[in-house]
């Protein structure tokens, strides 16, 4: 990495084509949902970020249900991400240092489609493409849970 600094160059030569022979089938991981509706905040975005890969930046808003980052296993995680650092007189040695977060990753309306799962739709508005669950709230998805069964 320090040799190149960061830049590559590759080539490929193509052999040929060969006719698909399956379906692909979807295998993604579970995904973090938002247990609370408010805005976004930084603390609550590293809590999510050491967990898996996030969607959403600080200071946007959040409404409850909405798929706001990737986990690197399977199953959901509800994850409270509108959640602050807990403020206090007491001064506690290494944790006030400066939150680094890395950027959030956006899907175009096509990714979109292509990420989601039976159970999940996107909301499209003029200013942002939003991933989430069918059912908002926790209790009406282990409704439609126990239903299914």
């Amino acid at each position: 990495m320090s040799e190149t600094r960061g830049q590559v160059s590759i080539s490929f030569l193509a052999l040929g084509y060969e006719s698909k022979e399956e379906d692909n089938y979807k295998t993604r991981n579970g995904v973090m949902i938002a247990s609370e509706s408010g805005k976004a905040l930084s603390f609550g975005i590293d809590l999510a970020q050491k967990r898996g890969i996030t969607f959403v930046e600080p200071t946007e808003p959040i409404y409850e249900g909405q798929i706001v980052g990737l986990r690197p296993v399977s199953g959901d995680l509800e994850i409270n991400i509108c959640k602050g650092k807990q403020l206090t007189n007491m001064r506690s040695a290494g944790n006030d240092d400066a939150i680094i977060l890395a950027p959030a990753v956006k899907y175009s309306i096509e990714e979109a489609l292509d990420f989601i799962e039976n159970d999940e739709l996107i909301d499209i508005t003029p200013k942002s493409i939003r991933l989430r669950k069918k059912f908002l709230t926790k209790v009406d998805r282990v409704r439609a849970e126990r239903k299914e069964r």
